[in-house]
């Protein structure tokens, strides 16, 4: 049984993981000038899932092929399409630009639901929708000179936050079984990292030890697998066996503000009024489709 205490944790863990994840932009971004995408991934994958081995050295024991099958959609969704997509996407488009379309991933929770559960959508998730989408459409053109560019990492973005909702849903249900949080994140990596190794094949990498051992380096890969792995993973599952999927992610809308923050002061990167007036669009928009508006003004009416 769920208590307050457990739901109170829940928001908390959320809240904590979204502040971590908002900042790996900007460490994977700095991290491709000098290694490739998959060299990236797949290393602090396996660091994290070594950490969670150390702290927690037990085995996971699942006897349903059906479960199984659940934890291997999850490490796809979660791990490998994830972290692959987004930070081939980075290669193409700004981290601020980048964050503000990820975080549109409640709103495909929504249009899955409708899909495959028959939900019905309400108008001010359609409405949210629409609004997003044109947000995304001035952040994708606020640069008339790289449109292409930007396009390619755009679309890949909104990919990323088709296959986060597909992730978040599978981890709702899986949280349901009432596994060991770290138990269930080690799996979801083991199945991840299995995933990337066969695109990690066709990638010329894995030769620049001594680039890795640069102090600049090492600390950036030790936090994106210490802290944005292994310890956030733990956190984001706990909070949608907590909480659930759909309030869990409505946390996401705080990650373009943090992501675009850091981008401004550690990557100097330039917000055009284009890109301002998409961001805030698209902000608008997740916040309108969440029906946090709605309730807000529903909650101060009773007052």
């Amino acid at each position: 049984m769920i208590t307050l205490s457990d739901k109170f944790k829940g928001n908390l863990a959320a809240a904590f993981t979204i502040l971590v994840w908002g900042t790996t932009f900007i460490a994977t971004k700095v991290l491709l000038k000098q290694f490739n995408p998959v060299e990236i991934i797949i290393i602090r994958f396996i660091i994290g899932w070594a950490v969670m081995w150390i702290v927690r050295p037990k085995r996971l024991k699942i006897k349903s092929v059906k479960k199984e099958l659940l934890f291997a959609l999850a490490g796809l969704t979660g791990v490998a399409l994830n972290y692959l997509l987004e930070t081939i996407a980075l290669m193409y488009t700004q981290a601020s630009n980048l964050s503000i379309i990820v975080s549109t991933a409640p709103l495909f929770v929504g249009i899955m639901a409708w899909i495959v559960f028959k939900q019905k959508l309400k108008t001010p998730f359609i409405v949210g929708f629409f609004i997003c989408i044109a947000g995304v459409f001035f952040i994708s053109f606020a640069d008339q000179s790289n449109v292409q560019i930007h396009l390619i990492g755009d679309l890949l973005g909104i990919a990323v936050a088709i296959v986060w909702a597909v992730y978040s849903i599978t981890m709702e249900k899986i949280g349901e079984y009432g596994f060991d949080v770290i138990l269930t994140t080690r799996r979801n990596f083991f199945y991840g990292i299995i995933f990337m190794l066969p695109v990690s094949l066709k990638f010329d990498g894995f030769e620049h030890f001594n680039l890795w051992l640069k102090p600049s380096n090492l600390a950036l890969l030790l936090y994106l697998a210490v802290f944005a792995c292994a310890i956030s993973f733990i956190t984001w599952n706990y909070s949608l066996k907590t909480i659930g999927s759909v309030k869990a992610n409505l946390y996401c809308y705080c990650s373009p503000v943090i992501t675009t923050f850091f981008s401004i002061v550690f990557l100097h990167e330039n917000v055009t009024g284009r890109m301002l007036v998409g961001m805030i669009l698209t902000l608008i928009g997740v916040i309108i489709s969440g029906e946090l508006i709605p309730k807000f003004l529903k909650q101060r009416n009773k007052i």
